[in-house]
């Protein structure tokens, strides 16, 4: 029983570090981590990704983070390119490599509309997260510049 005890608190404190780095593995795993948040799943991931500090830390690059928490009154979520959504199946794929930087597109349907989303990944010390998005009339800094609240 100690020894349950002992794994189950080293479990969970591994979980807690795990949450408060920022940055993830690959290109691709920030996108498909993004878009987790777009599901018909549990009400956690089901919300559209939140403008929390520990969501901006983990998604966003140093630039972006208090432009993303400071967002409030949206009109819609650029992400999606939408106020609402039912997403279909979401492709990723690698568009190019330059030096830190990497530019994934993301393709998807939402509520049967194509969307297509270009995400510019840059590689820091603690992992790879977002430095910008664009969508074909805008890009996620210009958006959250434009609706800073």
């Amino acid at each position: 029983m100690t020894r349950f005890l002992a794994a189950l608190l080293i479990l969970l404190a591994g979980l807690g570090l795990s949450t408060a780095w920022a940055g993830f593995r690959s290109p691709e795993s920030v996108v498909r981590n993004v878009y987790a948040y777009y599901g018909e799943g549990s009400s956690e991931f089901s919300r559209g990704l939140p403008h929390d500090s520990a969501t901006a830390r983990q998604f966003f690059d140093p630039s972006l983070r208090e432009a993303w928490i400071a967002l409030k009154n949206e009109p819609y979520d650029f992400l999606v390119q939408s106020s609402s959504w039912k997403l279909g199946a979401v492709a990723i794929s690698i568009l190019r490599r330059q030096y830190d930087k990497t530019y994934v597109a993301a393709a998807f349907t939402n509520h049967s509309r194509a969307v297509m989303m270009n995400f510019i990944l840059v590689n820091g010390p603690d992992g790879w997260v977002i430095s910008d998005v664009e969508s074909p009339h805008d890009s996620l800094r210009m958006f959250l510049a434009q609706y800073r609240n």
